[in-house]
């Protein structure tokens, strides 16, 4: 039995991560590398995180400027979840090249999917790439 000092259980994320999406297997590798994740704690409204799906897609397909993996296929199995309250989760991998979106259901025990997009690369003054 826990107690009050005890943190809550964490979840093994990379384990949940079963080719709901396309993104999936990339996030594991991401986690593996040392990604950081980080689980939202409290409940949003379906249509809430479902919206912000559905732009973020609508708005990657016009513009096409950035890379993106599962967010088609999350914005489908978002449809199926109507109504329900939902959590989501981030991973930032450790290169900070991808940034994976978490999807799960309201008790945050099951990953419904996980969408990625590429992050643009930074150079700072530092990086010798840019000479």
């Amino acid at each position: 039995m826990a107690t009050e000092d005890e943190p809550p259980h964490r979840p093994d994320i990379a384990a949940m991560l079963t080719d709901q999406t396309s993104a999936c297997k990339p996030a594991r590798e991401a986690i593996a590398a040392g990604a950081d994740v980080t689980i939202l704690g409290r409940e949003v409204p379906h249509w809430m995180v479902a919206g912000i799906a559905a732009t973020r897609l609508k708005r990657s397909l016009a513009r096409g400027l950035q890379e993106i993996i599962g967010l088609d296929e999350t914005v489908e199995i978002l449809a199926r979840h109507r109504g329900e309250q939902l959590r989501t989760g981030i991973i930032d991998s450790a290169d900070g090249l991808w940034s994976f979106t978490l999807y799960f259901d309201a008790t945050g025990t099951e990953l419904l999917a996980c969408s990625g997009v590429k992050r643009p690369r930074r150079y700072s003054a530092k990086d010798p790439a840019e000479s």
